[in-house]
Formats: C-alpha cells, sequence, structure tokens
C-alpha cells in the first residue's frame, strides 16, 4: 500500500491533463527547508521570481501542494508562490506532537518565517483545513498578522461546527434532523480509499465536489484526495471533528476576503456567513464571492477564484490592473 501511494503521488509530479491548467508547473522551483516546531520537516516549494510579491497557499485535508497547480500556474509568472504539504500530507513528515490547530498554526508560521524575507508580507491563501489554520494562526500569533500578511483569502472553510451544520449525509442538517455526532465522527475518522473505480467516482463529486464538475476537473480532484494515506485522512478526521478555531478570524486586521460554495456540503455558506461576521466586526473583510461549487472551489471553478485571488493580490501590493496577467 505505501509503494502505491508513492507511486501515485510521484504521478502527480508529471501526470498531464487535456486541461494544461491542472498540469504540473513548468517552470522551475526552489525548495524551502522547513523544519517545525517539533522536529517535522515539511515539503515547502516557491515558484515564480525570487524578487516577486508572495502568495502563500495551504491547502486542506486529504490534499497536497499539487491541488494548487491551476493557481500556482496562472499567477507563478508574476508572483512568488509559496506551497507547501501540510504535515502527514504529501511529503511532510507528520511529526511527534500531538495533533491540534495549535500545531498547524506553528507549522504555518514555521513556513513564513523561513519563506518571506524581513519585512516582507503575503497573500496567504487558505482552503478548507488551510482556512481553519489560517484562522487558528491568527489566534494564535495575532502580533505576527501585521508583520507577516498583506492579505488573506479563506475559501470553502469554517471556524467550527462542521458536524452539526455538515449536509454531506443524505436527509440530515437540512432541517429538523441533525446528525449524531458520534456518526459523523465515525464518517470523518474512517480510514476511508478512493478507488478509481466510476461508483467511487460519481459518489466523490455528489458528496465532495458538484455533480456539474466533470472531465479533468473531477479527474484532478480525485487524483490529488487519493494521494492521501488513508490513516491520516483518518488522523485529520478526528482532528477535524471537534475543531474549534474560535473568534481567530477577528485578529485577521489586514484585508480579508471569503470564497464559498453554494453547493458546498462539507463547508456549508453559513459558514462563511459566521466568519464574515467576524470579519466585519474586526473591520477587515474586503470581499464575499459565493460560486456556483461543492467544496473545491479553486479547481472546480478556478478560473472565476483566480479573477479574486488576482483582485486581492493586486490591491495587496498596490499593483494597478493593467499590470496583472500582462
Amino acid at each position: 500500500m505505501r509503494a502505491m501511494l508513492r507511486a501515485h503521488r510521484a504521478n502527480l509530479r508529471t501526470r498531464t491533463y487535456a486541461n494544461a491548467d491542472l498540469n504540473p508547473p513548468a517552470g522551475p522551483y526552489e525548495t524551502i527547508p522547513v523544519t517545525t516546531t517539533d522536529g517535522a520537516r515539511l515539503r515547502v516549494h516557491a515558484y515564480g521570481p525570487a524578487d516577486g510579491d508572495v502568495l502563500v497557499l495551504v491547502h486542506g485535508w486529504t490534499c497536497c501542494l499539487e491541488y494548487w497547480n491551476p493557481q500556482i500556474n496562472a499567477f507563478a509568472g508574476e508572483y512568488r508562490v509559496i506551497a507547501y504539504d501540510v504535515r502527514g500530507h504529501g511529503e511532510s513528515e507528520a511529526g511527534t506532537a500531538p495533533l491540534s490547530t495549535d500545531q498547524l498554526a506553528d507549522d504555518l508560521q514555521a513556513v513564513l518565517e523561513a519563506s518571506l524575507k524581513p519585512g516582507q508580507r503575503a497573500v496567504i491563501v487558505g482552503h478548507s483545513l488551510g482556512g481553519m489554520t489560517t484562522q487558528a494562526w491568527a489566534g494564535r500569533h495575532p502580533e505576527q498578522v501585521r508583520k507577516r500578511a498583506a492579505a488573506v483569502l479563506l475559501t470553502n472553510t469554517a471556524a467550527g461546527q462542521l458536524i452539526a451544520e455538515t449536509t454531506v449525509v443524505p436527509l440530515f442538517n437540512r432541517g429538523f434532523l441533525k446528525l449524531p455526532f458520534k456518526m459523523g465522527l465515525l464518517g470523518l475518522s474512517l480510514p476511508i480509499v478512493f478507488p478509481p473505480i466510476a461508483p467511487v467516482q460519481w459518489l466523490f463529486r455528489r458528496q465532495i465536489m458538484s455533480l456539474a464538475t466533470v472531465g479533468d476537473v473531477a479527474t484532478f480532484a480525485q487524483d490529488i484526495v487519493r494521494s492521501c494515506p488513508a490513516r491520516v485522512r483518518g488522523r485529520f478526521g478526528t482532528l477535524l471533528s471537534h475543531l474549534d478555531v474560535g473568534r481567530g478570524a477577528v485578529h485577521l486586521t489586514v484585508p480579508t476576503s471569503l470564497v464559498a460554495g453554494s453547493a458546498d456540503d462539507m463547508t456549508p455558506v453559513v459558514h462563511s456567513d459566521r466568519i464574515a461576521e467576524m470579519l466585519r466586526e474586526a473591520g477587515s473583510l474586503d470581499g464575499y464571492l459565493i460560486l456556483p461549487t461543492g467544496h473545491l472551489g479553486n479547481v472546480e471553478a478556478y478560473q472565476e477564484f483566480n479573477a479574486e485571488l488576482a483582485r486581492v493580490a493586486r490591491s495587496a501590493f498596490g499593483i494597478p490592473a493593467a499590470v496583472v496577467g500582462a
């Protein structure tokens, strides 16, 4: 099984699709050495010009840095794009510390310290667990927010109550019938595998994405998720079951934007609404976009997502509109 996973991860680096926007970045990249507070070594890549303004991309549960290919390909010509494998995912070590959002927040801090020059600030982009990590980082290291971040973009994410509000399980949480916590915990914590067979692929699209997402985009997303070891999926699923980053979002005191998916059953729009209220309280809500996608918005509707990220980056770094993509 481990040999199969290694082969599958290696294939992510070379597999090409008819849709070239999903392909591995063609340009060179730099490997940035990052060691976390418990000694875990993280896989961190930097794409694009060394002197460019920086985007830092934090992926979600069961993904890896290749998840951001549609963004790396779009932005690495103009920006320095930093992406990393969350501990235990991809080729990053799992570490020895107990798994917690505090530890993930410290991991993000370690990546920022290693990848940013003195006085440099980045646009931090977090998807799902990556968005939760970013909120946890702001709550745990509030003094670092204005020092390290020029702006933040959170997509398809939440601050907590994932089981209480998920609509992944048919009939539950759509009315008066609530999903029992133990049922949700079991579902998230099981070391599930996703064999590449038609019924599983359909179910993945139905539950995680949108049935409107087909072709290369759907295949690419499933390739990414299948690269995650089942035990890592289960371990992080348990973390997500209990996850609560509280009011970390109120510490995001730089311009912060949200993207949600109207068909997202994993983190329904209500979660983004709640984060938006905290950002309004902090005076930092910069934008709120709802796309017609499931949970993988920056892949399912990557062109629309990239347009929003371009807007955020342009504003954060003071770049005139005509320069972006020129």
